[in-house]
């Protein structure tokens, strides 16, 4: 099932867009879908936290640690309103970049941009990530978890499109995002 929260002809100012942005919160896909969904459409996949981390020569764990999340947030948004200007791209945000205002107000109103929220419960997040929480040490913290979940999901859902992805395997996941803007017939 797909969920239209805006009206995507209306939102990307064309009948097809020019990039689509992911956005989720850990472990919804986003780095899994889009190079499937950029392979498709013979386009490009960024991952905005990898760029970050290569620009920075450090990891974002490190820019945390040693600036704060609010430096990380600023570069992030540079980072991302950079690079959503690019067109046949398919974009992959890191999970807490919806929460800056300006990005979330950037990528909805940008012209050509289709902004794709893919909706895990928190069980498939803690599913999907085990194993994984020495990159992810917030997995280790499950009432701040459940607290960051509960806080983004209505920010996510601003996106134009929101597809729960719980029970999609990554080709049906992609699937939807490109029957929801018509890149691919509806069967």
């Amino acid at each position: 099932m797909v969920y239209y929260t805006k009206a995507v002809e209306a939102s990307t100012n064309s009948a097809h867009p020019r990039r689509i942005v992911l956005t989720g919160f850990m472990g919804s896909g986003k780095s899994t879908v889009g190079p499937l969904i950029a392979a498709r459409l013979g386009w490009s996949f960024i991952d905005v936290d990898d760029v970050i981390e290569a620009e920075a020569g450090v990891t974002i764990a490190e820019i945390f640690a040693r600036h704060g999340e609010a430096a990380f947030r600023k570069q992030e948004h540079e980072a991302i309103a950079r690079l959503a200007a690019g067109d046949s791209l398919v974009l992959a945000l890191g999970g807490g970049a919806i929460e800056h205002e300006s990005t979330r107000a950037l990528l909805l109103a940008a012209p050509g941009t289709l902004l794709v929220h893919l909706e895990v419960e928190l069980a498939t997040t803690l599913k999907r990530c085990q194993g994984t929480e020495q990159t992810r040490p917030i997995l280790a913290d499950q009432a701040n978890l459940a607290a960051r979940y509960q806080r983004r999901l209505p920010l996510y859902r601003t996106a134009h499109v929101s597809i729960p992805v719980d029970a999609l395997t990554p080709q049906q996941a992609v699937d939807a995002i490109l029957r929801s803007v018509r890149l691919i017939p509806v069967p």
